[in-house]
């Protein structure tokens, strides 16, 4: 049976700096975009008919990004492109966006400004009717049933239940007292142990069908809570909230 799931958008990241190729993928992927990497102009060059967005960097040691921008334009490419540099001047500005980039962002940057920026582009070249990307994780009450990334979780009723409540007000923290009333009820006697249990099983069920580590998080001495996608740590960033153990 074939889906109706529209593709998510493609986004090709140009940068040679691993650390900053790596956070922009990272955010990218948990906002739902399909994401490529390249750390060359002759790479990202080959790649140049993939994506729906370019995230590009000037500066790559095999070459100019300018350059590859004004290919792009030759071959009457309509592909937008939000440059990276690290030149802040008014002029060095003014040359990108007339040379064809749809924005410009200096360096250093936040990933969830590029994001959202990314975000914006879209929304103004869109066709009438397209919408950006639906979030990874969706829950539909009435039908019983929870994705992530378009693949099914097979849960249990007590753990969807959890995950419906959890995912319905993100960042929120829920209280083991409010578990128990809302998934079990008055009059169940319910251990602090079963509902780690269930948790611990819905956080591996999520990772398994592709959720980022952290997902679900424990704050210690409160409960749990649904990380949203600002909430979730870039790789080896710490936090104060825990994935691991009960509270």
């Amino acid at each position: 049976m074939q889906s109706n799931r529209a593709s998510p958008p493609r986004v090709l990241i140009v940068e040679d700096e691993p650390a900053i190729a790596e956070s922009l993928d990272y955010a990218l992927r948990r906002e739902g975009f399909a994401t490529q990497t390249a750390a060359t102009y002759a790479k990202a060059e080959a790649a140049r008919t993939w994506p729906t967005l370019i995230v590009l960097d000037l500066m790559l040691p095999d070459g100019n990004g300018g350059d590859l921008l004004r290919l792009l334009r030759a071959e009457s490419r309509t592909t937008p492109v939000i440059v990276l540099s690290s030149r802040e001047s008014e002029a060095d500005r003014i040359s990108a966006l007339e040379g064809g980039a749809d924005d410009y962002v200096t360096k250093p940057f936040s990933p969830r400004e590029v994001v959202a920026r990314v975000r914006a582009v879209l929304r103004r070249l869109a066709p009438a009717g397209q919408t950006e990307p639906e979030p990874p994780l969706q829950v539909d009450r009435g039908g019983r049933r929870a994705t992530f990334s378009g693949k099914s979780l097979e849960l249990t009723r007590v753990e969807f239940d959890l995950l419906a409540l959890l995912s319905e007000n993100p960042s929120r923290v829920y209280t083991r007292t409010e578990f128990i009333a809302s998934v079990w009820g008055d009059g169940f006697a319910i251990t602090d142990r079963t509902i780690d249990s269930h948790i611990k099983s819905l956080r591996r069920k999520l990772t398994e069908a592709g959720a980022p580590s952290g997902r679900i998080q424990t704050v210690r001495g409160v409960g749990y809570r649904m990380a949203s996608p600002d909430d979730l740590p870039a790789p080896d960033d710490g936090g104060a909230a825990s994935e691991d153990g009960p509270e």
